[in-house]
């Protein structure tokens, strides 16, 4: 577990840098610029993206069973993906419905993938990496929101053809990763 404990202070530290430390952001961007920045950024994202897949495959090993979830929770957790999976185009989508009124997809979306997966999961691993997530999302959300409050920052309209390409793209990303990908990356297959 130490391995999977590392990679998420090391990769949802990084991440949260934008919540407790936004002054020393600023200054080190000034200090030693924007590249600066992003560079170790990346490097300590990587690594510990890197630690957590290692140390997760090593926990699956040999697990610790804390609960065996009902099968519909099974069923809820597909639905809150296939959310999760319209959310997360809806970042990438320029003028979508979905991010004029959420503001920020993304970490919505990591909220119901983590939600999802601990609804679906009873590990202790699983609980350790999904409930981090699950934590900083709520964190990163609120802290973005904040930002926004202070900054005076207003959304761009949405449109409707933005909002049924981000809808179309999120559902057929998460009809591969469901149906093929999750089975082909993690060894683990949802339907099937």
């Amino acid at each position: 577990m130490g391995v999977l404990i590392l990679g998420l202070v090391l990769f949802l530290g990084v991440h949260s840098v934008r919540i407790v430390g936004d002054g020393w952001r600023t200054r080190f961007i000034a200090q030693r610029g924007e590249g600066a920045y992003k560079g170790l950024y990346t490097l300590v994202s990587l690594l510990g993206f890197a630690l957590i897949c290692w140390g997760f495959s090593l926990a699956r090993q040999q697990p610790v069973v804390l609960w065996t979830p009902p099968r519909g929770l099974r069923h809820l957790a597909s639905l809150l993906l296939l959310v999760s999976f319209v959310l997360l185009a809806a970042t990438y989508v320029p003028r979508n419905h979905f991010k004029a009124r959420l503001r920020h997809p993304m970490v919505l979306s990591v909220k119901l993938w983590a939600l999802a997966h601990l609804l679906a999961n009873g590990q202790l691993a699983d609980v350790l990496l999904f409930g981090s997530f699950l934590a900083w999302a709520v964190l990163s959300f609120k802290a973005a929101r904040g930002r926004d409050r202070a900054a005076g920052t207003m959304p761009v309209a949405g449109t409707t053809q933005g909002t049924v390409v981000a809808a179309v793209a999120g559902l057929g990303a998460w009809a591969v990763f469901a149906f093929w990908a999750h089975g082909f990356l993690i060894g683990v297959r949802p339907f099937g």
